[in-house]
């Protein structure tokens, strides 16, 4: 039986440990910035996951020290909240964030961009659809973005700058 549950007293030693766990993330999640929480990136993700990880082996783990888990954590909290502010800076900018690919250029969907994305025709379809945008040939661009949204450029609609920053970042020369 004790195979299945284990001694009592370490039952009560797990509970504390992810209680006090539990509230040491939300308290540091709290203090990160509002980004990790609102849309993830790929450095977001990875701290998002060994959070998980770190609460979880340290609750369950009758061999790992509350201060040993509490260590791991406030350091991914702390690397996080580094690798955010450099690449605000631009300092890894270039390494973290990804260009738009352009899915649709002057209706016409670009193979080589849904390679890339790892999109069929169909995903493209559908994507659009839920952007209200019934016809590809009305279409002059459509950008696949990092967190996997598409902005849709239209060529009876005047561009604005967000607009103009995206094809440029997509490597598309547009005029204004």
């Amino acid at each position: 039986m004790s195979h299945l549950i284990g001694g009592y007293t370490e039952l009560g030693w797990t509970a504390l440990k992810a209680i006090l766990l539990f509230t040491i993330a939300v308290i540091g999640l709290r203090l990160c910035e509002r980004r990790l929480l609102a849309e993830f990136n790929v450095f977001d993700f990875a701290v998002t996951v060994a959070v998980g990880a770190v609460i979880g082996r340290t609750a369950t783990s009758s061999t790992t020290s509350f201060a040993t888990g509490l260590v791991a954590l406030v350091t991914l909290l702390v690397a996080h909240r580094l690798v955010a502010t450099l690449r605000r800076r631009g300092l890894l900018a270039g390494l973290l964030d990804r260009r738009p690919l352009v899915l649709v250029a002057q209706g016409r969907m670009q193979a080589p961009a849904l390679r890339s994305a790892g999109l069929t025709p169909r995903d493209v379809y559908r994507l659009l659809r839920q952007a209200g945008q019934p016809d590809l040939d009305a279409l002059q661009y459509v950008l696949y973005e990092e967190l996997g949204g598409i902005t849709v450029v239209r060529a009876d609609r005047p561009r604005g700058e967000a607009i103009r920053v995206g094809l440029a970042d997509a490597g598309i020369d547009d005029p204004p």
